[in-house]
């Protein structure tokens, strides 16, 4: 057994070397001159590496497929449609904010969603909208016709309907098509675009703006009004050509400025035409036509 005073300290001169040479460096090199008997011969010349971040990277790797798994269940159990809701308030809140705070070189998808789209927050973004472009409009065309005393006001529930109809066919079958055009374009010019979910979810929160703007839209002001509208098309558009933006620009010219304006343009639509329809001045019932009433006299002669 050897003594205390026998333990030396053995510096390895060319690991000190590799050590200077790249301090931040994670792999630790010896040559087999300098490896211990007990490991086995080993051929001369032959570099022993001790590689430690592997373990790194396979952790990055193993969480990040844990962020995006999605149950393997088919599209009729629970379990599937129970990934899309997986969300919490903070979440909601965060892609609430971003929806009505566009920055530019933000990307809503990039930022916000971090590849977990859900269908929660755009669910009753478009659920509250029905309701508030519903209400909203009975309560101005109520309140412009007041002043009028020949005007009746009559609920008109049938506008719950339609709002709900032109809202979620909005925020369905655009976003689908847009999806599709830019999956066929994909394949046309190699472009990396957005998954089906990830559109819908980015139409569904950029809706969030005209909830808001419905419940301003009670103020009797057309000018303010139009303003209104126009503040939110520009905040809901600029989120929506932000996201797509460095999709569309790998495309040709035409084609990526054509895409963006089919986008402004189907958005526009959307706020113009729920202003107009949902929002109508109270008008009077028309009068009746006046009535002549004719009196025809008869003269009776009696016989002499």
């Amino acid at each position: 057994m050897a003594s205390p005073n026998d333990l030396q300290f053995q510096e390895f001169d060319e690991a000190a070397e590799l050590l200077s040479a790249d301090p931040g460096a994670s792999t630790l090199s010896m040559s087999a001159s300098n490896t211990p008997a007990s490991s086995g011969p080993a051929e001369p010349g032959v570099d022993v590496k001790l590689d430690m971040s592997d373990d790194d990277e396979d952790e990055e790797e193993s969480s990040e497929l844990l962020g995006r798994q999605k149950p393997s269940g088919g599209f009729w159990t629970f379990e599937y449609y129970q990934s899309f809701f997986n969300v919490d308030t903070a979440q909601v809140l965060d892609r609430v904010k971003g929806s009505v705070m566009p920055l530019t070189g933000r990307n809503f998808i990039k930022h916000h969603l971090r590849t977990n789209p859900d269908l929660y927050g755009p669910f009753w973004i478009c659920v509250t909208l029905v309701f508030s472009m519903a209400i909203s409009g009975n309560l101005y065309t109520c309140l412009s016709g007041k002043g009028d005393p020949s005007y009746h006001y009559r609920p008109q529930f049938h506008r719950v309907t339609i709002a709900a109809v032109v809202i979620f066919l909005y925020a369905w079958l655009v976003p689908a098509a847009l999806w599709g055009f830019l999956a066929w374009r994909q394949n046309e010019r190699q472009i990396v675009g957005y998954s089906f979910l990830e559109t819908v979810c980015v139409y569904g929160y950029s809706l969030f703006i005209y909830i808001p703007t419905s419940v301003l839209w009670i103020i009797p002001y057309d000018w303010l009004q139009w303003t209104l509208a126009l503040v939110a098309m520009v905040i809901s558009s600029s989120v929506l050509v932000l996201t797509f933006w460095p999709v569309v620009r790998e495309d040709t010219r035409v084609m990526a400025a054509a895409t963006v304006m089919t986008v402004i343009v189907l958005h526009a639509l959307l706020a113009v035409g729920c202003k107009l329809f949902f929002f109508q001045k109270g008008n009077p019932p028309p009068s009746p036509a006046p009535t002549t009433l004719s009196i025809h006299t008869t003269v009776v002669t009696k016989p002499h």
